[in-house]
């Protein structure tokens, strides 16, 4: 089925956010702050104030005091900064003006002083003792208080690894890292928000607008009936729009003013708000003589930036992963979330997994070579088979997954001969769903015939809206074209815990099958106590029809007969929640494992060290894919986000914590120059937990591309590196120290 929102997205037509307008509406532009961690002493805003057009300039000191905090897991981030910056680019002013030109004008004319701080920037430098507190006397995850950066720390453990120590005929033990990156979606961040009785609505490009409406209402101190949200069409999230970010602020100033206040940003403004989580991952991997792994010993650091957001929750769900897809007799896995004088980071396609995968993965590849056993083959005598537990206490393996990585290795020419200076790779990846998750689904069948679905999911450019509306359209027997979707408003859809995870077609799914089941089980007994049928199990549904005894008849119809010409319509309520356990660090089992074998064709030109990927190739275990066209596009556009982070993108901080690459300008991403062939296989075994046995799809294949392209390298021209992203430069600088530049190609 074609997309439901294609031709207004093809054409311009479809209205975002930061599109839209409303009457009286004020517009809201922020100074931020060009230092990363400073006192602030003093703030002019008289300059602003005089401004023509100009209706509030607002620092923190002009907000209730404490400044109201706000966040989705520790409310630790405050509307404005208060008496302290804690990043570069901290919003610590805002101006309110009847047009945007005009907030954008009155900005320079605010006027701070500040004393410079010392700030720490990396994970060496946030955890060296005496190091500078970036939450002096806050909250930890844990809700202890803040005596170090370590904002959540987390230890997964079983069996015995000091004993395994010495089983081992080989032990690996090496540190990786992975850069800060932005997520870099192509619509800048922007909300509105506006009075209504005794409280404020905000419309918003929101993944969650659930925990918006929470976060918000425990900021400003509202019950949460009186925070309305409203989730527009997402112009590009990757995790980006999960949580937070302007609403809050928003929102005050609504209800401060009583009037609509609209806050948009640049391209370049986004730099500033939010980014992925950089880490240090040390990893030791002991492996038989076979091959087999005998335990693996995990220290995972997550540097989260300013303030919490989700990220402890990512450090904590990624590291209950740290062993990745394999069977480990033996782990020890700690995982930390470290606070530094940075951007704030959230959640990101992958959620905290590409970060440990390219560690896991490169001590395969590592093992590999010592070892002496093909990647591949090492890799298949470390996989589960179906059915067999690898983390224990958690969802047995759920695939064929010794198939899927042959069939991505064989998708590159895995064994066939190559030319010089180029190489191949497989890498495997997996991340799990949220565990005992919540999704509720309302549908109306109405008096023509038609039917409306109403659910929390937000449209965030994955197709949901159409597949929600190829279930309702499958399960009722009603044309695809006459089912309309509802989404992501709080006031008219019922709860959905999030659009995050891979999960919407699963959990929300799996909520839309069962209202819509409600709505057959209501006309079967309507057509029953009517007469048409003589038993509720001799119904049968085909287009819009049921079937009599007499012939079919509309369910318009079936309604007239049994409401009367009122005109009337039914309703079904469907709900699907995920198996709790208490006993569960994570609070409940995985519904499903989003599984992803990747492998990658490279050249490497030795005398400048530029990669180029010739092909890139993701198998995903997927259920079924209920869309076929947009399961694939998702593949690919994870994989093409996977690429970014592994040849070019990386935020870079100077010593005293300055970004210096903010903006599309000065920050690298995959152009249509830089896509390779690209090929993507879904495995269907119609063997998930979602309708008619589906997985989630759409963020598995980012998390294995850099393992993938690094093994190719290696096996291209032989040199090994550990700290991403594969720039020219580190790969010249690797291939010269190894003595294989080109002058040694020979």
């Amino acid at each position: 089925m074609r997309r439901a929102d294609v031709v207004k997205k093809v054409t311009g037509a479809l209205e975002y956010t930061i599109d839209s307008h409303m009457a009286g509406m004020l517009h809201g532009k922020l100074l931020r702050s060009p230092l990363a961690r400073a006192r602030i002493i003093g703030i002019d805003l008289a300059g602003a104030q005089k401004m023509p057009g100009v209706a509030a300039v607002l620092s923190a000191t002009e907000l209730p005091q404490p400044v109201p905090r706000f966040g989705p897991v520790i409310a630790d981030q405050p509307l404005l900064a208060s008496e302290e910056t804690k990043y570069h680019g901290e919003p610590v002013a805002i101006v309110l003006a009847n047009d945007e030109d005009t907030a954008a004008a009155a900005v320079p004319q605010i006027h701070v002083e500040y004393e410079e701080l010392p700030a720490v920037c990396t994970v060496a430098d946030a955890l060296k003792p005496g190091a500078p507190l970036v939450h002096p006397g806050g909250k930890r995850h844990d809700g202890k208080i803040c005596d170090s950066n370590v904002c959540g720390e987390f230890e997964f453990q079983w069996g015995d690894i000091d004993k395994a120590k010495h089983e081992c005929a080989a032990i690996i033990d090496e540190v990786y890292s992975f850069p800060m990156i932005h997520h870099h979606a192509l619509e800048p961040l922007s909300c509105i928000a506006y009075p209504m009785d005794k409280g404020v609505a905000i419309k918003s490009p929101i993944q969650s607008p659930f925990i918006l409406q929470r976060v918000v209402a425990a900021c400003l101190g509202l019950e949460l009936s009186a925070v309305r949200v409203m989730a527009s069409d997402i112009g590009g999230g990757f995790g980006s729009r999960g949580y937070a970010k302007l609403e809050p602020l928003a929102a005050y100033l609504a209800m401060r003013t009583g009037r609509p206040v609209k806050i948009s940003t640049s391209l370049d403004d986004g730099f500033f708000t939010v980014r992925r989580l950089a880490a240090t991952v040390r990893m030791q991997t002991g492996f038989d003589g076979e091959g087999r792994i005998v335990f693996q010993d995990v220290q995972d650091d997550f540097l989260m930036g300013a303030y919490a957001d989700t990220s402890t929750r990512i450090a904590q769900k990624a590291g209950f992963l740290g062993c990745g897809l394999y069977r480990t007799p033996n782990a020890r896995i700690v995982a930390r979330a470290i606070y530094s004088h940075t951007v704030v980071s959230t959640a990101c396609r992958g959620f905290g997994m590409p970060q440990l995968v390219w560690a896991i993965e490169s001590q395969m590849n590592a093992a590999s070579r010592l070892l002496k056993i093909d990647p591949l083959e090492i890799r298949l005598r470390n996989l589960p088979a179906r059915g067999e537990v690898f983390v224990p206490g958690d969802t047995p393996a759920d695939g064929d997954w010794r198939e899927g990585l042959k069939r991505a290795a064989a998708m590159v020419g895995w064994g066939t001969p190559k030319k010089s200076n180029v190489g191949r790779g497989v890498a495997v990846g997996v991340k799990t769903p949220i565990p005992a998750s919540v999704s509720n689904a309302v549908a109306k069948l109405h008096a023509d015939g038609g039917a409306t679905v109403a659910v929390g999911t937000t449209e965030m450019g994955q197709g949901a809206r159409t597949v929600f509306a190829q279930i309702a359209a499958e399960i009722l027997r009603i044309p695809f074209a006459q089912i309309q979707v509802i989404m992501g408003d709080t006031a008219i859809a019922p709860f959905d815990f999030a659009t995050a995870a891979s999960r919407s077609t699963v959990t929300m799914g799996r909520a839309v099958m069962a209202a819509c089941e409600e709505l057959l089980s209501q006309l079967r007994a309507m057509a029953r106590e009517l007469g048409v049928i003589d038993r509720e199990a001799d119904a049968e549904f085909v287009n819009a029809t049921i079937k009599g005894r007499q012939g079919p008849i509309a369910y318009g119809e079936l309604l007239k007969q049994y409401l009367g010409t009122s005109h009337g319509e039914i309703t079904g309520r469907g709900m699907f929640q995920g198996e709790k356990d208490s006993r569960h660090p994570l609070g409940g089992l995985s519904d499903f494992w989003e599984v992803i074998f990747t492998s990658a064709e490279v050249e490497v030109d030795r005398a400048t060290g530029k990669v180029a990927v010739k092909k890139l190739v993701s198998v995903s275990e997927v259920g079924l894919a209920i869309n076929p066209l947009q399961a694939e596009a998702q593949e690919e556009g994870s994989l093409i986000m996977g690429l970014g982070h592994t040849l070019m993108e990386e935020l870079v901080y100077d010593e005293s914590g300055k970004l210096l690459n903010a903006g599309p300008l000065d920050y690298r991403i995959p152009t249509a120059m830089d896509i390779p062939i690209i090929e993507t296989h879904l495995v269907e075994n119609r063997d998930g937990p979602g309708p008619y046995g589906a997985k989630g799809i759409g963020e598995g294949p980012v998390i294995a591309v850099a393992p993938a392209i690094a093994d190719a390298v290696y096996d291209a021209v032989g040199v090994v590196i550990k700290d991403l992203p594969l720039t020219p430069e580190r790969v010249w600088s690797a291939l010269n120290a190894a003595g294989r530049g080109a002058k040694n190609a020979n």
